[in-house]
Order: structure tokens, then sequence, then C-alpha cells
């Protein structure tokens, strides 16, 4: 396992969830309302935000927030946000992209690279790292769903290039281009997935030791924990043994 995936596990392990859960929905609301602004604000006619909705449901946001959310973009009241995308290196030379949405570029450009700095790190230009990644349609399922040998096959038949399955879930990648005919597939047979949108997938990984890995995962938490920031990609790896030291 590798990348924000493993901060993601770590974070379940001290069960942060519970305490972030209104900071959660506020980033899935600003998906949903930028989403149905983009778009028609009807979810059949917009796979954007039926993605959303569906991110929304699986994370438990409540119906009246989603509804109120689209009664705004409908009215011409809903806030605008911009989507902006930071690119730099954390400690040991880690390569992270932050993608956001705000109503505040220059705020949010100021909150990202003091985050940077405190922790070891440097924000660099667009382009400054995302070079180091593939971009890929990215479908995610909970880990209860379906066994690994079940959804690695199920994601092969629906057209995906791989399939990864840990405690944390089951994250399956395709080519851009190919991620709603395998979301479509997928959700014939297994529901609707908790998320379905394009990411982005390391080449390579950079290993972190536990000397190192403490001060990257406070980066990509204060990061994780900025209202404006939606998602942290990382190319880091670290090994089990470290992962059940910060896990502990």
């Amino acid at each position: 396992m590798a990348g924000h995936s493993q901060f993601k596990n770590i974070m379940h392990r001290k069960g942060r969830q519970d305490a972030t859960r209104a900071r959660m929905f506020t980033k899935i609301i600003r998906e949903i309302v930028t989403a149905a602004r983009a778009g028609l604000p009807d979810p059949a006619a917009n796979p954007r935000l039926r993605a959303a909705i569906q991110a929304a449901r699986a994370a438990n946001v409540p119906k009246d927030n989603i509804e109120r959310a689209l009664k705004k973009v409908q009215g011409g009241q809903a806030e605008s946000y911009e989507e902006v995308r930071y690119e730099g290196y954390g400690p040991a030379g880690v390569a992270l992209i932050v993608e956001a949405l705000t109503d505040n570029r220059n705020r949010t450009a100021s909150e990202i690279r003091a985050a940077f700095s405190r922790h070891g790190g440097a924000l660099g230009e667009t382009n400054s790292v995302s070079y180091q990644f593939d971009r890929v349609g990215l479908v995610l399922y909970p880990a209860e769903v379906a066994t690994a040998d079940a959804m690695l096959e199920a994601a092969i038949e629906a057209g995906a290039s791989d399939c990864q399955s840990s405690e944390a879930g089951h994250e399956i990648t395709c080519d851009p281009e190919e991620l709603a005919a395998v979301r479509d597939a997928l959700e014939a047979r297994f529901g609707p997935p908790s998320e379905a949108r394009l990411g982005w997938r390391p080449q390579a990984t950079v290993p972190v030791d536990d000397e190192r890995a403490p001060e990257l995962f406070k980066l990509i938490e204060q990061l994780d924990d900025n209202d404006d920031v939606q998602r942290v990609i990382a190319n880091f790896e670290v090994s089990d043994a470290v992962l059940a030291r910060l896990g502990g």
C-alpha cells in the first residue's frame, strides 16, 4: 500500500473520521455545488454531480444538506468555487498534489504554502511534480462490498486496468476516457461506488523511514484539515513496521 491511502488508513485507525465529520461534509457539499454549477443540476444528466451525490450518501451526509445545496444552485444563490491544483515537495522528497475548491485563491495559496513551509516542504509551480503521476479514472468501493478476488475479476471484465484491495477498501483504476463505462459496469454488479472520479496514480513511490514519516504525515494532515482542500495525493511508501508505529 502506498501514497495517500496509507495516510487515510492510519487516520481511520486513529478515529479521526468522527472528529472531522463536519469538515468532510463541507468538502463534499462544495463538490456537489461545483459539479451542479459546471453542468446541469440534474444528477441523471450530470455524471460528475451523480458521483458527488453518491459520495455524499456513502459518507452519510444528510439528505437535507444535499437538497439544500442543489436548491441554492438552481436559485442562483450558491457560492462559486474555483478549482485549483497546488504541487510541491514534502519531507524526504515526496511529491504532493493538492486539489482544492476555493472562493479565495490568495487565501488558500497562502495557507497551503505555510503548511509546506512549516513541515519541511516547499510549494512549487503548477506541473512541477504532476509529471511524476498518471491521470487515471478511479472507482472506490468499501472493503465489505466484495472479496479482493471478486472485485478484481469484475474490474477486469469492466475494462479497468488495475484493482488494489486492502482493509481500507477497493481502488479500481482505469483510463480516464473509460471511467464512465467502468463505473456503470461495476455499479450494475455492486451498487453505487463510494467515489467515481478522475485521480492521480504515482508512477513510482518514494520510501520514507520512521524518521521522516511523522513530519510528512503532519504536513498531509494539516493540508487535509484545510476546508478548501478536497484531497491530497502523494507518492510515498512506508514499511508495515513504520505504518504500525504511526497508526498505533
